[in-house]
Formats: structure tokens, sequence, C-alpha cells
């Protein structure tokens, strides 16, 4: 066992882990923050993407022991301080940009990484940008509608 410190949604946290301890499970296991999902455990699906020091990781690829030290940012540290939604969680709210919502958090988690990257997508570069991201039941239509809604665009109504 090896002992893992990190700062998890800006607070510090620890734990013992095996060698062999994906970030998902000891984000979910460990520290009880299921909103990482997983779907797939091969980087197929995004369902468990996360940022690690600020860049979008598949938690499902990545040791715990390989990210101590890091800043890591889960779903449930994208809420506003006062546990309201931020704003791109409220944009897929608000453009039906989720159905089962099983996708979701990564499908947020990727997003948010592409407005930090560029804050005034295109359609299709929000498209190229969630290819990574499987969702079987949205059509990506209103994902992509929140996207750019969240970045300040105007979207048409449907």
């Amino acid at each position: 066992m090896t002992k893992v410190s990190m700062t998890v949604n800006g607070k510090a946290v620890a734990g013992e882990v095996e060698g062999r301890t994906l970030l998902s499970a000891f984000l979910r296991e460990g520290l009880g923050l299921t909103g990482t999902h997983v779907g797939c455990d091969t980087s197929q699906c995004g369902a468990c993407v996360v940022h690690v020091d600020g860049k979008p990781v598949k938690s499902c690829t990545v040791f715990a022991q390989d990210v101590a030290g890091a800043q890591v940012k889960t779903i449930e540290g994208m809420a506003n301080p006062d546990g309201s939604l931020g704003v791109l969680q409220q944009a897929f709210q608000d453009h039906h940009g989720l159905q089962c919502g099983f996708c979701t958090p990564g499908m947020v988690m990727s997003s948010a990484a592409l407005l930090a990257e560029n804050p005034k997508p295109t359609e299709a570069e929000v498209r190229h940008y969630l290819e990574g991201n499987i969702c079987r039941c949205t059509g990506y239509h209103n994902i992509v509608k929140a996207v750019l809604s969240a970045s300040g665009q105007s979207v048409a109504a449907e």
C-alpha cells in the first residue's frame, strides 16, 4: 500500500492505495465522490473525465499514485460555492443536454476543459472536442447547444 495525497475540489485529501488503484476508484470508493462515472474501464466512453492540474483526464486510465500532489477537480467541484449549479451545469439543464445522465459528468468536465482552452468555440469545435465522450441517449445536439450557451453564444430555440 502507498499513501497518496492530493487536492480534490479544493480540499486536501489522503489515502492508502494499492499500486493498481485507478484514480476513478480512489475518487469513488476512497473519497465517496461517486459523480465520476465508470462506463467502460478502457478510456473509450469518457464518463470518468476529471481535471488533473487543469487538464481533462480519463480517470479510469490513471493510477491514483501517479497524481499524488496534483490538483484534481471532479463534477462535484463544478457547482457554485453556494451549492447551486455552475454555469455549464445549468446550461446542460436548460438545454436538455442530458437524458439518463450517465455520461453527463464526463461531458460537463470535457466541456469545461474546452471552454477553458477556447472560450467561444464553434459548433464544429464542440463536436470535435467531445468525440472522446459517448452518449447513447441525446444524439449530442442538445449537449452542443448547452456548451455554446455556456460560452455566452446565442442558441436557437427548437
